[in-house]
């Protein structure tokens, strides 16, 4: 089974690096080909490729989606608003107390 980052043999240790010492000769000799060429044509260097970032379709549809939810938001500010949202100051203290704690 391969790795589906990679495409290199995700078991026994050895085999791993084994595959990877493969993958690099080839892309080794890969590159010496394309900077030796043909010894009649001039050597062109590689054109820089600009990166690109394929997202997957779940991820996609998570950076469309806001990571809260709009509707309970505005009803928090609204019951603020009103009067009606319970503050509970005890608590508040006590979490301001436990975050300085941390910070120092």
């Amino acid at each position: 089974m391969s790795n589906p980052i990679s495409g290199v043999f995700n078991g026994n240790a050895s085999l791993d690096k084994a595959s990877l010492d493969k993958a690099k000769r080839k892309t080794t000799e890969r590159a010496e080909d394309t900077i030796s060429g043909d010894s009649s044509k001039p050597a062109k260097a590689a054109a820089p490729r600009a990166d690109e970032l394929v997202l997957s379709d779940i991820a996609q549809r998570a950076m469309a989606e806001p990571a809260f939810d709009r509707n309970k938001v505005e009803a928090i500010k609204q019951a603020l608003k009103d009067g009606n949202y319970p503050l509970n100051a005890r608590r508040i203290a006590e979490s301001f107390v436990s975050m300085e704690k941390l910070i120092g």
